[in-house]
This record gives C-alpha cells, sequence and structure tokens, in this order.
C-alpha cells in the first residue's frame, strides 16, 4: 500500500482506506474482522467510521475489534460529529451536540483520541465560529489529532476554513466518482486552495461502476435491498451506462477487473488523498485492493475523462 499525507498537513494515511458504513448492516462483527485483518495486511491503515453509521452499531462493531482484534496505533481512524439519526433535530453542530458526540465515541471506542475528528454536515442553525472554537477545543484538549469534514459544499468549506487558522482543515470527505463529477467545480479547487485533502467516498458509485448491474439487479446486491435501492438507481441512467461501457472496456484491454479501472481513476485525481472502499467481504476487499498495483495508462484516464464528461 502507498501512502499519502492529507492535505497540506502530516498525517499520513494509506491511498485506499476502509469504510464502515455497512458494518452492522450487510456486514457483521466476524466479516468485519476479516475486512481490517486484510486490510492490515496490505498496509491500510486509514479506517472511515462515525456514530451515525448504522445508527452506531458500526462503531460498536470497531470497538469490539479495538479491545481483542486490532492494535490501537495501527489504525488512522477517522470519525465525526454533527449528524444524530436517533434524536432530533438530526444535524447539530453545536459546541454542546458535536462535543457530547465526540465524548461518546472515545467511550465507545475505548480510545483516548481520533486522529481525524469531522465534522459531518452543515448547520445553518449554528454559527461557523462556533463550530472552529470547538474544533480548536477538541484538538486542545488532545482528544483529537487532525481536524476535517463531510457533505460540505464548496462554499461551506471555503468559509469554516478561513475560520481555522489556528489549526487548519486537513480533509474534506465527498462523493466523487466517473459517475459522479460535481466536486470538480467548486469543491475540490477549494479545497486545493485551502491545504484541504480529499477523502473520497461512494468511488464505484454504489457498485454500478463494476458493471454488475448492466444486465440487471443481482439478488444479492445493495440494488436488491429495498433500503439501498434508490442511491443504486439513481446512477442507473443511459449516460451512466456508457461510462460503464468505457470502464469495461478499459478493463478488458488492460486485463484487470473494472472496479480497480474505476478507484485508479479515482484515487489518481488531482487533490484526493484517499479513497474509501466500503467492501462488504475479504473477497469484494480484494478485488478492491488489486486496484493498488494498477496506474491507469494517460491514454485510457483521458479516455475516460471524455467519456465521463470532464469538469471544467
Amino acid at each position: 500500500m502507498k501512502y499519502r499525507t492529507l492535505g497540506s498537513s502530516g498525517l499520513r494515511v494509506s491511498r485506499l482506506g476502509l469504510g464502515t458504513l455497512n458494518w452492522g448492516l450487510r456486514t457483521n462483527s466476524d466479516e468485519a474482522a476479516g475486512l481490517v485483518s486484510a486490510f492490515l495486511d496490505a498496509g491500510g491503515t486509514l479506517v472511515d467510521s462515525s456514530p451515525a453509521y448504522a445508527d452506531g452499531v458500526s462503531q460498536t462493531i470497531l470497538a469490539g475489534l479495538l479491545k481483542s482484534h486490532v492494535k490501537r496505533e495501527s489504525l488512522v481512524i477517522a470519525s465525526g460529529s454533527g449528524i444524530h439519526p436517533m434524536i432530533h433535530p438530526r444535524v447539530d453542530c453545536s459546541r454542546r451536540a458535536l462535543v457530547a458526540q465526540l465524548d461518546d465515541t472515545l467511550r465507545t471506542l475505548g480510545v483516548d483520541h481520533l486522529d481525524l475528528w469531522q465534522v459531518d454536515a452543515w448547520d445553518p442553525h449554528t454559527p461557523v465560529d462556533e463550530v472552529a472554537q470547538t474544533l480548536f477545543y477538541a484538538v486542545r484538549r488532545g482528544s483529537v489529532r487532525y481536524i476535517g469534514v463531510r457533505g460540505f459544499t464548496g462554499w461551506q468549506l471555503a468559509t469554516l476554513a478561513a475560520r481555522c487558522a489556528e489549526f487548519p482543515l486537513v480533509s474534506a470527505g465527498m462523493e466523487y466518482s466517473l459517475l459522479a463529477r460535481e466536486a470538480e467545480g467548486q469543491l475540490l479547487p477549494c479545497a486545493k486552495y485551502h491545504g484541504v485533502g480529499a477523502v473520497v467516498a461512494t468511488p464505484l458509485a454504489e457498485g454500478v461502476l463494476t458493471g454488475k448491474y448492466r444486465q440487471g439487479v443481482p439478488k444479492d446486491s445493495r440494488g436488491a435491498d429495498p433500503t439501498a435501492a434508490v442511491s443504486v438507481e439513481r446512477f442507473r441512467t443511459e449516460a451512466a451506462n456508457r461510462i460503464v461501457d468505457g470502464v469495461l472496456t478499459a478493463a478488458d484491454g488492460l486485463a484487470t477487473s473494472p472496479l480497480a479501472v474505476a478507484l485508479a481513476w479515482v484515487r489518481d485525481r488531482l487533490g484526493v488523498s484517499s479513497v474509501l472502499v466500503g467492501a462488504r467481504d475479504v473477497a469484494q476487499l480484494t478485488g478492491a485492493l488489486a486496484a493498488e498495483e494498477l496506474t491507469l495508462p494517460k491514454s485510457i484516464a483521458s479516455a475516460l475523462d471524455d467519456v465521463s464528461g470532464a469538469q471544467p
């Protein structure tokens, strides 16, 4: 596994990270243990979690692995605060809510600090200076080492980054793939200007870029799950089919998988520090890790840019 720094910081992370969104939903604790073992064996470090994933079950599974399966120092643990799936209002980034959720995360995981703490949503009801001061407070008391955001737009990132001179933001979590390139318009340029590294989520467009939905919906796929089907279907369009066909053609020419092609493309985009892989099991993770061995030829990367509609 190769490593990159998060933005302009000195925090080194594996350029493929392990996402835990599905832990407790489609991945049980035994499968999660296998995923972490395979990830560490490959040299991976960054593990992304959140108390909002699976209503907290995901983080409970990670806590169990930290107690019995994984050494804390072997992981770069990222988590966030601001989204409360079981509480109204759902988004609350007040100082009270952010710190309470951070403290609960630390207790749940059984650790004394997070390597990366992220504000999980923009809260129009909380002054941005209050959010910035809360982030500084967490760093000063030693609860977190670095700070970032997730799900922000370009102007939201710029607004908070301008308030974070004492402890700069180092990461911005965002959706980005060959089927979702909106971040190239404002968010990625803004992140680059402020020295913020992109941590990419949904790099395979809910699995659509692997080609498995090209001829229909497999029975064991996310698309067959009523709770996940909506997020999959937004990528199943005629325009998307042409892009998927381009990925399949590139994979065939390179004698590799469409999954590896799609991951390698987004991994090597300007400003990307790490790409989160939400593998359901070890077999899926093994396929994703194959992307580490792949560097797309410039001609193929350019062709994929063209077919997917490069943003200005």
